[in-house]
């Protein structure tokens, strides 16, 4: 029962704190964005109706003058100046046609450039309003698009590792849970969610790691990294100020995983804190 409880704290410590200020402001940004991409789209629709329905007549331009041509040598009980005065006269309609799908055509290019424009803003926007983490994610995201993935999953969770070990944090992170989404009944996704877990304990994270940590005692007891998460839940109940969590993640941990080497550490932490509660209570 400790132990379930232990297992839960972490999901319960997990949720996202957003300032409510920061909040109403991004909402606000994103409707004047919103407002102005629907009023480019709107004009755009309008642009592209027009354009529609000024290519038949183009099209029954050039039948005219198609049909003209071909009716010239029918044509000869009229005068040669009557025939090019109505040649004359739709060409120019056909030129005038053309402009203006001409004129459509380029304003179509400029408000489809205008609305691309409008939607990067909007990204950059609410990026800087995310703040800095959200910036870094993004690049991650970038990086991430343009890096080959292996096909093996040793290769795969490896080159996660690997990118965490380099200080590229971020992209680890996506690379891990791209691997738990792709494996996720494998043994080796336990080794995905340690990753994670470790990223975030790295930066004093602790609410985020114990996320991760948990979601491996609760999924994968038996796997090698369990007794490692064990220790570092512990630490990181340890730096919310949760003494009791704590110290229960260390019996928990020497309870199950007695020889392993993490159990080791816990006995003596365990040590130093019952050493500790003596003296106090002996003040």
């Amino acid at each position: 029962m400790r132990r379930l409880a232990l297992i839960a704290l972490p999901f319960l410590l997990s949720g996202c704190f957003y300032p409510a200020a920061r909040g109403r402001a991004l909402e606000t940004r994103l409707d004047q964005l919103d407002a102005s991409q629907a009023q480019i789209q709107a004009e755009l629709k309008r642009t592209r109706e027009q354009l529609d329905a000024t290519l038949p007549l183009i099209d029954e331009k050039i039948a005219q003058v198609s049909k003209a041509l071909e009716g010239l040598d029918k044509a000869s009980r009229r005068s040669g100046a009557d025939i090019g005065i109505q040649l004359q006269k739709t060409v120019e309609d056909l030129a005038q046609l053309r402009g203006q799908v001409e004129t459509y055509v380029y304003k179509i290019g400029e408000l489809e450039a205008a609305l691309a424009k409008t939607s990067e803003d909007t990204d950059k926007r609410l990026l800087e309003l995310k703040g800095e983490q959200a910036l870094k994610e993004a690049e991650a995201r970038k990086k991430a698009e343009e890096l080959k993935r292996p096909t093996d999953k040793k290769e795969f969770l490896t080159l996660a590792q690997d990118k965490a070990k380099a200080g590229d944090v971020v992209l680890a992170r996506q690379l891990y849970g791209e691997f738990i989404k792709k494996w996720p009944k494998d043994a080796l996704v336990a080794d995905a969610h340690f990753g994670l877990g470790e990223s975030y304990f790295a930066e004093d994270k602790c609410r985020e790691a114990l996320f991760e940590y948990g979601k491996l005692l609760q999924e994968h007891p038996k796997a090698a990294s369990t007794p490692e998460a064990y220790l570092r839940s512990s630490e990181c109940f340890q730096k919310l100020k949760m003494q009791d969590e704590s110290r229960l993640a260390l019996e928990e941990l020497v309870k199950g995983y007695p020889k392993s080497d993490a159990a080791k550490t816990a006995k003596t932490r365990l040590a130093e804190l019952d050493k500790a509660k003596k003296k106090g209570s002996k003040k």
